[in-house]
């Protein structure tokens, strides 16, 4: 490539790729190997080939009758849905069309304030009204926990002209919620349970190969979305949504569907899905159950590792790897620079966790590093005083309460001011932190100091946060 010239997206991934790095984020394939090694090198050798488009025998994403209605089924028989769905444009086409079916225009939908901003753009799209379930806060991370079933009668009760239930499980660092109780609630109910399974592809197989019991699909939701890309071998944008009851008209949804996914399907996103579904048919037990033995032996050699703390939770995903060191003075940010230094790439930070995201494709090769890593940079740190601990915690969460914040009507009439000087404004553009891509600010929210000072927090820390332009401006409401 020519280096001459400013570096090109091309440029980069080349230059990454070739210091071998270990991947702790999406995807999960984790790399070329595991297609290798399970027969699709020539897939592999000639993508630019195989890149076509609805050319005779090549079937229609849209009215699927062949090899793509083939590889639907496929799912449909792997998560024992009703009909499974496609998806190129991310779980995000899957949430959006599944809002779309079940809300009606100025309808009401119960959804975790922590939802993904997908969730927030689709019921926008949809022209209904949020109602907020807020999830229960681990204290000692400063971090969302589960949505309890409690919380979403309380929401019941308040709103029962709601149409649906929406809400993430796994969350972002892994934590579940209690799917069974809650689609018990929702259904009493007479409503509609939409579960945002994006980070957990995985688990359905992991309750079939592993003894877990935590897969939507298992527990009563009536429609869950899946990103097989972040944790199996689908490619990035790829995903499968599952309609897994009666409830739901499967011709509406398809309709919806197409509202929202590209025109231009690409055969190489379908097609990596279909070997997603042909690796976990011929070889998931196998490679499920490494999986697990492998995170089993990271875990066991971690808590050797003074100093280190590891989340633990009844209700979390163990292959997401909340790492905090804040034991050595170190933040979460801090952590994960020291670990890119040793060539290892985690998915998210926040506050003082630093969250690896383990997908089928890694190997115990990947942990060893991980661990060694970790080891090395105890070794050169020295633990300080648990006040300074305590106090850092504080300093680097800044976690607000959703619930504080006022609603108002979504304003019609924006302008773009100083972030400092917008306590008590109406704010009229979601303000995100990415990732994750949960919304801190919704439209219709009134911003307060303390909100204004964890998104200040947040730049000055060098996070990306959407909704905040370069001048350090929001949008809010005209007065």
């Amino acid at each position: 490539m020519n280096m001459d010239r400013k570096q090109s997206i091309a440029d980069f991934l080349q230059a990454h790729g070739q210091t071998e790095p270990v991947s702790f984020h999406m995807p999960g394939h984790k790399g070329a190997a595991i297609y290798r090694e399970n027969g699709y090198g020539e897939f592999l050798d000639h993508f630019m080939d195989w890149d076509i488009t609805e050319i005779p025998g090549a079937d229609n994403l849209f009215q699927a009758e062949s090899i793509i209605a083939e590889t639907m089924n496929r799912y449909k028989t792997m998560y024992a849905s009703k009909e499974s769905y496609l998806l190129i444009n991310g779980s995000s086409a899957g949430l959006i069309a599944a809002i779309m079916t079940v809300v009606p225009r100025d309808g009401k939908l119960i959804m975790a304030r922590n939802c993904h901003k997908s969730v927030f753009n689709g019921l926008m799209m949809a022209g209904g009204q949020p109602v907020y379930a807020h999830p229960e806060l681990i204290e000692e991370y400063e971090i969302s926990g589960e949505i309890t079933p409690e919380e979403i009668e309380r929401c019941l009760v308040q709103h029962p002209d709601s149409s649906a239930v929406l809400l993430p499980s796994p969350n972002y660092y892994g934590i579940c919620s209690d799917i069974a109780a809650i689609a018990e609630v929702v259904h009493r109910a007479g409503k509609i349970l939409i579960v945002d399974q994006a980070h957990g592809a995985h688990l359905k197989f992991f309750d079939a190969f592993a003894g877990t019991k935590k897969a939507a699909e298992n527990l009563g939701a009536d429609i869950v979305i899946n990103s097989t890309h972040k944790t199996l071998t689908s490619f990035t944008q790829s995903a499968v949504a599952n309609l897994c009851s009666d409830r739901i008209d499967k011709y509406d949804f398809e309709d919806k569907l197409q509202l929202i996914e590209s025109t231009s399907p690409s055969y190489l996103l379908m097609a990596s899905l279909d070997i997603n579904a042909d690796l976990l048919e011929r070889r998931g037990e196998t490679l499920i159950r490494q999986w697990k033995e492998d995170l089993q032996y990271f875990y066991g050699r971690a808590a050797d590792i003074n100093g280190l703390r590891i989340m633990r939770h009844p209700l979390l995903d163990d292959t997401k790897i909340n790492l905090d060191m804040r034991a050595y003075g170190i933040s979460g940010l801090e952590l994960e620079e020291l670990l890119m230094e040793q060539g290892i790439f985690a998915e998210l930070v926040t506050g003082n966790i630093v969250m690896c995201m383990t997908g089928i494709g890694n190997r115990r090769c990947d942990y060893e590093r991980l661990l060694d890593a970790l080891r090395k940079i105890a070794t050169a740190h020295s633990l300080v005083p648990e006040r300074a601990c305590e106090q850092a915690a504080r300093d680097v969460n800044g976690a607000w309460d959703f619930q504080n914040l006022a609603q108002r009507p979504v304003p019609k009439e924006k302008e773009r001011i100083a972030l400092e000087m917008a306590a008590g404004r109406v704010c009229a553009s979601s303000v995100i932190p990415y990732p994750p891509g949960i919304p801190i600010l919704c439209p219709g929210e009134v911003m307060d100091k303390s909100v204004i000072d964890y998104v200040k927090a947040l730049r000055e820390a060098g996070e990306k946060v959407i909704g905040i332009d370069d001048l350090g401006r929001v949008t809010v409401g005209k007065e």
